[in-house]
């Protein structure tokens, strides 16, 4: 745009065709390579029966494809946008950066670039003179009269241009007094902006995944030895003060029976062994006890590993509300403001309370075991009840880390934009010590959501009151929608034949031909779900089905 070489305003016509051809086979190329590498993810989670990490690609592919619209919309409207004018006092308001000619030491010859300075709507007057005595400097002057003339008149044409593009002192279509909205200069940095967010978009998405499945991945050695133990653990012969199991012992204590140390405690248990090996035990036996038949052989890690998929289809989505999270943070970007500063700690803030009222949900549980029994048998069994939640709505929590997740992406992507795009001697960064508290909050608050928190959820989660579709393999859940459907069909019709051969008044009905089947159908109608859960033979898991019977 503004700036560079002498050649910036040469138009295709004028372009060499083996340069054009060039260019767009390198970016066709590009495309092709990255298609057949998501064609090739989406494959291999096919092949693996991953339909829930299919299901997250397929919708990061749908949100960067918004993103790719909203490119070429500002491709296409970049030179009718330039056009609109405003007022130039109500240009140089709500700046994020102040006019070149307010900054200490400021000057063009100080700053990365006119250009970019220019770009915010500040120092207009300072930015076209500098730009025309460069052009009038640099240019040589001719021999001739002629020459001299058409030189001059070329230099002439060149700072007009360079004004223009940079968005200094109003277009063609700018009457005196006015400038642009946004310039061409401005929309192109834009639309660089859009660029850096799809694709830190998929690096974060990448990494938060990696990192839930990692912690996890620590868990199945837990899951193997409970298996081995399972007997001698559920022993109901083996009789134990409450207190004295591992699990009330862990999350019991002085700390734990007044509010304040309460959440005290809480806040930093999750950074160290935020899941420790009782607690994955006692919340494993009381969700079979509870969702299950007792002594059903059940692989609670693989459970929750497919949970954690389901939930990675969520907080990989932009939903309009964090879109308008993302205008109002460009918005209050002001000069003096430091609201990005601050925004800064929001992800953190709520991330680390998301985190203490998890642990709070697991170590509530163990103190109500502690009131309400003095003996146990085998492992302790907690109490599975959505209102250990916010509201009773475990969802809230899941929604809350996908804010986390996408706010904490976006402060992340803005800053590697803004240095790439200005620099690091930009007023974006006057003052190092923040910008490295910011960037070291953003990472810390990514490493803590995807490790410790995600995973946390997912566990943690299942305590509600009700249990999430995920526990059932694929082919099992096709098997009870199918069944399901056909039992819909069998009671509607039932019904219309009864509507045909019933002539008689509602009194005559009898029990076999009454719409509404007596409770023992009901029974019958679980009966056969048990046959159907446990008959299903899964091919997903190696040597052992997902549901099997006692």
């Amino acid at each position: 745009m503004s700036g560079g070489g002498g050649g910036d305003s040469r138009q295709l016509d004028l372009t060499p065709t083996w340069a054009v051809a060039a260019v767009c086979a390198i970016i066709v190329l590009i495309s092709i390579l990255l298609e057949k590498i998501i064609h090739k993810f989406a494959r291999m989670f096919e092949e693996k029966k991953k339909h829930a990490l299919l299901e997250a690609l397929e919708k990061i592919k749908a949100e960067l494809m918004v993103l790719g619209f909203i490119s070429l919309l500002l491709t296409f409207g970049q030179n009718y946008i330039s056009k609109v004018c405003i007022p130039q006092k109500y240009a140089h308001t709500m700046l994020p950066c102040l006019p070149i000619d307010q900054r200490d030491g400021g000057g063009p010859a100080t700053e990365h670039g006119a250009g970019a300075a220019t770009e915010h709507g500040a120092g207009a007057a300072t930015e076209h003179g500098a730009g025309a005595a460069t052009e009038h400097e640099v240019e040589p002057e001719g021999e001739g009269g002629e020459s001299a003339e058409g030189g001059g008149h070329r230099r002439r044409i060149l700072s007009y241009d360079r004004r223009f593009l940079s968005g200094g002192g109003g277009g063609p279509s700018c009457k005196p007094g006015k400038l642009p909205l946004i310039s061409v200069n401005g929309l192109h940095q834009l639309h660089i902006f859009i660029f850096f967010l799809a694709v830190f978009h998929v690096i974060y998405s990448a990494i938060t995944m990696t990192l839930g499945r990692a912690k996890i991945r620590g868990w199945k050695a837990w899951e193997e030895d409970h298996v081995v133990d399972e007997d001698a653990l559920n022993d109901p012969r083996r009789f134990r003060l409450t207190h004295e199991t591992s699990f009330v012992r862990d999350h019991s204590s002085f700390w734990t029976k007044t509010p304040v140390s309460f959440y005290f405690v809480c806040f930093f248990r999750q950074f160290f062994r935020s899941v420790r090996r009782a607690d994955y035990l006692t919340m494993r036996h009381g969700f079979v006890t509870v969702h299950l038949a007792p002594g059903s052989k059940f692989d609670f890690q693989k459970y929750i590993k497919r949970s954690l998929e389901d939930d990675f289809k969520v907080v990989v989505g932009i939903s309009p509300i964090l879109w308008g999270s993302v205008v109002l943070f460009l918005l209050v970007n002001v000069h003096g403001w430091h609201a990005a500063f601050w925004v800064s700690f929001l992800p953190l803030v709520v991330i680390l309370a998301v985190g203490t009222k998890l642990q709070a949900i697991i170590t509530r549980m163990a103190l109500d075991i502690k009131e309400r029994h003095a003996v146990v048998q085998g492992i302790p069994l907690v109490q599975v009840s959505d209102k250990y939640f916010w509201f009773a709505w475990p969802q809230l929590v899941l929604y809350l880390i996908h804010y986390v997740l996408f706010q904490n992406a976006f402060e992340l992507t803005y800053f590697w934009w803004t240095w790439y795009e200005f620099g690091w001697a930009s007023c974006f960064y006057e003052d190092d010590r923040l910008m490295i508290i910011r960037v070291a909050l953003g990472l810390g608050a990514q490493v803590v959501c995807s490790y410790v928190t995600l995973p946390l959820y997912a566990l943690v989660t299942q305590m509600g009151s009700t249990m999430k579709k995920s526990i059932f393999d694929d082919q099992t859940s096709r098997a009870l929608k199918q069944w399901h459907k056909n039992a819909l069909k069998k009671k509607a019709s039932k019904g219309r034949h009864e509507t045909r051969t019933l002539g008689g008044s509602p009194g005559e009905h009898t029990p076999e031909h009454s719409p509404h089947p007596p409770p023992p159908r009901d029974t019958e109608m679980a009966a056969q779900t048990a046959t159907i859960v446990t008959s299903v033979d899964n091919e997903t898991y190696d040597k052992r089905d997902l549901l099997t019977g006692p």
